[in-house]
């Protein structure tokens, strides 16, 4: 039976790299009924213009738009509001995962024979060495503080579920805690875990929008996941 996908992109100051990540996607998944949401989050240079243009281009792209940057997590849930398809999932816009592995995680997906989660881990990152042990502690600290989520890269996405085994208005996250609300989200619902691994690529254009501050608000919002608040 043929699935459909909507697939969420949060681009924010993106204007760089996006019709590169957007066209290479959506040449990946050609013949396929894909959605591809692409969501302003409230950028402050052309990205605007640039999703208007794509969307304008191609009848599978849909813009949305977040008109001041709350973060990276309200403007996938903007985007996942949007979406129509069988199937969710969301990545970043920076092209840091090759096109054609979204590809076949998708493929992946259309054969399993029970609903699940699907999401890569990113093996041989171009990172520095303080940014990969920061995401070695958070990996670790996620999985120990849940009792295992399934996934040993946490913020590895893309992430695609079936739309009937997770509600996407159950998440509530704003921030980058929103990768790891997902896998919390699952694992409440019984919905196992499957990662496939991928080669991360360096970022494509433009620049990250991680900082030394994201570590803290990603504790912050663990400990409050984890009292139930």
């Amino acid at each position: 039976m043929s699935r459909s996908l909507s697939l969420v992109l949060p681009c924010f100051n993106e204007e760089e790299v996006l019709p590169q990540t957007a066209r290479a996607l959506l040449e990946a998944f050609r013949g396929e009924q894909l959605e591809l949401i692409l969501v302003d989050n409230g950028s402050l240079d052309r990205t605007g213009e640039v999703i208007a243009g794509l969307e304008r281009a191609d009848p599978r792209v849909r813009g949305a738009r977040v008109p001041q940057n709350r973060g990276y997590g309200l403007g996938v849930r903007t985007g996942l509001a949007r979406t129509s398809g069988d199937w969710l999932g969301f990545l970043c816009a920076d092209g840091q995962v090759d096109p054609e592995d979204v590809r076949a995680l998708w493929d992946r997906a259309q054969r399993l024979p029970a609903p699940a989660l699907l999401k890569v881990r990113r093996r041989f990152r171009p990172d520095g060495g303080d940014r990969k042990l920061a995401s070695l502690g958070w990996n670790a600290l996620a999985n120990l503080a849940w009792g295992g989520l399934g996934a040993l890269d946490v913020n590895g996405n893309p992430k695609l579920w079936p739309r009937l085994a997770l509600d996407p208005r159950a998440l509530r996250s704003d921030g980058w805690f929103l990768d790891a609300e997902v896998l919390i989200e699952a694992k409440r619902r019984g919905l196992p875990v499957q990662e496939q691994q991928v080669r991360g690529r360096p970022r494509q254009g433009g620049r990250s929008h991680v900082r030394l501050s994201t570590c803290g608000a990603l504790g912050l919002d663990l400990l409050k996941a984890r009292l139930g608040r």
